[in-house]
């Protein structure tokens, strides 16, 4: 990669210690429960290495990002099983009493579960064209997981729910749990900061905090090959960045997850793995924009 002392890379982080930052890295390579054959264990490295591609300044300014403090607090080893879930809840806690934002690299979208939990959230936002309301324990069941750890799933708000990728089951009982639910055709009519300023007042609607849960597969299978359930038709690669960076303006969102990415599979391009290290830059953009 050229080397260019003018065009600083994103990327390349230091360790979290004991100083306070404005974004922590956390890496889950969860991939053992998954519904389908994946590589998304090899995806938080992968995203580590993307993110060199990219610098850390916004043109509407232009601001630099860079002047953010933003340390990489490494991965959980083996995140899957109660084990592995009670690791990942532990590095999530360590984080965020450092950071204004963690954002964790999965892994599929079981991460969700353990991260949310460890930082303590209150309220969840999903990106994502699926329920995750499955029964069990894999990538399709954070989601009821966390209702039935407690969750109020009145503080629910999920976006870009999907036709033909649900079933009328799950749909009624998303409903019956009183989940709020926006589906991919409400984001087109609506528009991104409509949708995400209700989203945001749903689950901000008490202590706790955010947690936004960004699976990739939400996005059209043209932009994210290297999703397993991503579909044709679903979300451009800039609906998903403005959605991100639109959650990480409010403070209320303390962390975040990349999910449902399996780097093994991507196109020869990369360009879903490059489109999952955007999103860390988008949330890093939220922080950095808000008051």
């Amino acid at each position: 990669m050229h080397d260019d002392p003018l065009w600083p890379r994103a990327g390349s982080w230091p360790a979290l210690d004991d100083r306070d930052v404005d974004l922590a890295l956390i890496g889950v390579p969860a991939w053992r429960t998954s519904l389908s054959p994946t590589g998304a264990g090899a995806t938080p490295a992968a995203v580590r290495e993307a993110l060199r591609r990219y610098s850390p300044a916004l043109m509407d300014g232009p601001i630099d990002l860079g002047a953010l403090r933003v340390a990489d607090a490494g991965d959980v080893p083996e995140p899957d099983g109660p084990e592995g879930e009670d690791a990942v809840r532990a590095l999530a806690a360590t984080a965020a009493a450092r950071a204004r934002l963690v954002v964790a690299l999965g892994g599929d979208n079981s991460a969700t579960y353990a991260v949310a939990q460890g930082t303590g959230a209150g309220g969840l936002i999903t990106l994502d064209a699926h329920f995750d309301l499955r029964d069990g324990v894999s990538n399709g069941s954070p989601v009821r997981r966390l209702i039935e750890d407690g969750l109020d799933p009145h503080r629910i708000a999920q976006i870009g729910i999907a036709d033909f990728a649900n079933s009328a089951a799950y749909a009624r009982r998303a409903a019956d749990h009183g989940i709020t639910v926006i589906t991919l055709d409400q984001v087109r009519r609506r528009g991104v900061a409509d949708v995400m300023s209700e989203a945001l007042e749903v689950a901000g609607a008490g202590g706790g905090g955010i947690h936004l849960d960004v699976d990739v597969d939400v996005c059209d299978r043209s932009f994210a090959p290297g999703c397993p359930a991503s579909m044709p038709g679903g979300l451009s690669a800039w609906e998903l960045r403005a959605l991100v960076r639109a959650a990480a303006l409010d403070a209320r969102v303390i962390s975040a997850d990349i999910v449902e990415v399996d780097a093994t599979a991507d196109a020869a391009d990369m360009r879903t793995v490059r489109l999952a290290a955007l999103c860390v830059l988008e949330l890093l953009a939220g922080v950095g924009g808000r008051s």
